[in-house]
């Protein structure tokens, strides 16, 4: 293939861990990630966890020279902590919300309060258009009994939705963030499988970091050993990925991670890895494009259309769960919101004793009377409010799920279109003139 043009592009993710007052070194780890990028001078410089708007302005005026163009993305209670740094122009950028994220009573986990989304900037690189991503799903607080599972496959889901349907006129998709999943995750692979993204460890020529790519490591001193377990050594949940388009092939040619320490400082950046990805983007012509698309193997298309059937299909059974867990909750908050009531008729009715019988005294003393009755008012508050939070999860679970069950619908009403159509390891011909469509991962 006779390339017209090559631009090389460093990527550069990190999630910061930057809760004012409450991380350690907040201030100090700010000052030494302003120091190492300012020396870098990456391209694109996607951030996490940034809570504070005074941080990313803090970075933003250290960053003036060698990233002039920048971008918060606002979001929840206490913002999304999503930044972009980059040297390009941004022409346009979009923040969408994820439809759930965590429960607000679990705040010494704090999910909830970030209003966890993604972020779009979409940029101009050379004569490339270039969709921009940066995200940070929910954390996973213990792998053997994940209450959060059903959220983070759902945000995996809308993350998937969100990239394909405002990326079909990019030439050019890179997604970096704290994906807080596995690389074989089932939110993962929906990720990877339905939008046709790479990942930049499995892809790069040359790696230099941590063991498998690790980006929360038993070296970091910030990270406790019950935060990887049962992975003593670490755990691989930061990704930069990428694809390209029929105008633009992309190669990951390097990439690395910074590995716990930091040379001539006390403690690391974050108690996450740093990465770094040296991409390379390729421009053809559409002459090289059609005869590229025709060369792909249509048995080679099948498979993958049959694999995505797999991964919604399992995707769509974990939602079912998280949508009976959350059915049981909602029942079980009617239940005691509705004793509560009753506690508080009971009280009322023997309130109203000494007006029925003349000079009867009250039958206990008042000041029990006021506590259990403001007990039976809180118990009544919290109940309404914990049904509508409840109600509107199961929602956007509900949302979820008729969406996968469309979905899947959709293609096998597709596969059928193929001859002899058989279990996902057969060999299939995709019909005459198939033309990609929006679950059709790119090759």
């Amino acid at each position: 293939m006779a390339n017209t043009d090559s631009v090389g592009l460093r990527v550069f993710s990190l999630n910061c861990w930057g809760i004012r007052y409450l991380s350690k070194h907040c201030p100090q780890r700010y000052a030494m990630i302003g120091d190492l990028l300012c020396k870098e001078q990456h391209d694109i410089v996607l951030l996490q966890e940034v809570w504070s708007e005074k941080d990313f302005l803090s970075l933003k005026q250290k960053l003036a020279s060698t990233h002039p163009h920048s971008h918060y993305f606002k979001s929840g209670v206490i913002g999304s902590g999503l930044a972009i740094y980059t040297k390009y122009r941004i022409h346009d950028t979009f923040l969408y919300r994820y439809s759930l994220n965590g429960y607000p009573y679990m705040a010494h986990h704090g999910d909830w309060f970030g209003g966890k989304a993604v972020g779009l900037a979409i940029l101009n690189i050379g004569s490339l258009t270039a969709n921009i991503y940066v995200t940070h799903l929910h954390a996973e607080y213990c792998r053997d009994k994940d209450s959060y599972l059903p959220h983070r496959v759902v945000q995996a889901w809308e993350l998937q939705q969100f990239i394909r349907h405002t990326s079909a006129g990019a030439d050019l998709v890179i997604l970096g963030g704290d994906l807080n999943m596995h690389p074989q995750d089932l939110g993962n692979r929906l990720l990877r499988t339905s939008t046709g993204l790479r990942d930049s460890y499995s892809e790069t020529a040359k790696f230099d970091g941590c063991e498998n790519g690790m980006t929360l490591i038993a070296d970091n001193p910030f990270i406790s050993q019950k935060e990887l377990s049962p992975f003593k050594k670490g755990i691989r949940i930061d990704y930069i990925l990428f694809k390209g388009s029929s105008k633009a092939d992309i190669y990951c040619d390097f990439m690395s991670t910074t590995k716990g320490s930091v040379p001539d400082h006390p403690f690391p950046y974050s108690d996450h890895e740093a990465l770094t990805a040296e991409l390379r983007l390729e421009t053809r012509t559409r002459t090289e494009a059609e005869n590229d698309r025709k060369a792909i193997s249509q048995d080679a298309a099948a498979e993958k259309l049959a694999e995505l059937v797999d991964i919604v299909t399992e995707a769509r059974t974990e939602v079912k769960v998280g949508l009976h867990c959350a059915e049981r909750m909602r029942y079980t908050a009617t239940r005691t919101g509705v004793m509560g009531l009753a506690l508080l008729f009971l009280e009322l009715a023997i309130a109203a004793v000494p007006w029925l019988a003349l000079g009867a005294e009250q039958p206990f003393p008042r000041t029990s009377f006021y506590m259990l009755a403001a007990l039976c008012v809180a118990i009544l508050v919290t109940t309404f409010l914990l049904y509508i939070f409840y109600t509107m999860e199961l929602k956007s679970l509900q949302g979820a799920e008729d969406q996968m069950r469309l979905a899947v619908g959709s293609l096998q009403e597709r596969l059928r279109g193929f001859p002899l159509a058989q279990p996902h390891s057969s060999q299939r011909r995709p019909p005459e003139g198939l033309e990609p469509t929006a679950f059709d991962p790119e090759e």
